[in-house]
């Protein structure tokens, strides 16, 4: 059992169809996906919610990427939270901040960050954060915006124990994508190493950052099976142990149903 805490597939990055997609998962042993949408007009969002709409093994997450944050206005917050309400949506993200590309401004981001924020409060359903080179504001935004009241998903963890620690504190789990196999990854595997192993969760963030030893690769939710496995053995658990275990954190911190019957 495993489940891809956080995948996009819509058509932007899977001309084939996501259904091709997915069930090249399911016969890699990978039983459930949370599909995030998110882009600067809401597409993928309503995508993924359509896609959770009819299939049970799909559950979707919608937010806006802080890339897009200086298209936000009062219109496309609302439509977020109204798709956000929706029964098939399980969270909200993901957002966050991202200092790295610096396609919107700081102001932008962190303005957007906090009312994306408010909207998780609002529906009681948990945020999944994206951060890059923005630990201390990402934090900050958090504890003072009450996002404990809902806690979330650190996606895709890429930072050191120390934010670990404070994230852990505010009732945020952390998903370890394919970037914690890598070489150069090594504050990331000790993060992995050490978490507890009730807060962690495995994700592919597809079509992005293929584990190794796909890296370079276009990356899809059949590939978290490479990602467990790497974090099991950093561990010292058997696969079938961390997979087990990071499945049912997932339905925990998503509240998720019981495991779905196949897709048809």
């Amino acid at each position: 059992m495993l489940i891809d805490s956080h995948c996009h597939v819509d058509p932007l990055h899977f001309r084939e169809g996501a259904d091709a997609v997915l069930d090249r998962a399911r016969a890699a042993g990978v039983d459930a996906f949370v599909v995030v949408g998110v882009d600067a007009d809401l597409t993928a969002a309503r995508f993924a919610v359509d896609l959770a709409a009819r299939r049970p093994d799909v559950h979707a997450a919608v937010g806006v990427h802080p890339h897009d944050a200086a298209a936000v206005d009062d219109r496309m917050l609302a439509e977020v939270e109204a798709l956000a309400r929706r029964p098939e949506v399980v969270a909200v993200g993901e957002i966050g901040l991202d200092y790295h590309y610096m396609h919107s401004p700081r102001d932008a981001q962190r303005r957007v960050f906090e009312d994306l924020v408010a909207v998780a409060r609002r529906v009681r359903k948990p945020i999944v954060i994206h951060t890059r080179e923005a630990p201390e504001d990402t934090l900050a935004i958090l504890e003072r915006s009450g996002a404990s009241d809902v806690g979330g998903i650190i996606h895709c963890f890429s930072e050191d124990r120390p934010f670990a620690e404070r994230a852990l504190a505010l009732g945020f789990d952390l998903s370890f994508s394919g970037i914690v196999t890598f070489k150069s990854a090594r504050a990331i595997q000790e993060v992995a190493a050490w978490a507890p192993g009730d807060r962690i969760l495995v994700e592919t963030d597809s079509p992005y950052l293929a584990p190794v030893p796909l890296r370079g690769k276009r990356c899809e939710p059949a590939h978290v099976t490479h990602t467990a496995r790497f974090v099991a053995e950093l561990r010292g658990e058997p696969f079938e142990t961390l997979a087990a275990r990071t499945a049912e954190n997932t339905r925990r911190r998503l509240r998720l149903p019981a495991p779905a019957a196949a897709a048809g």
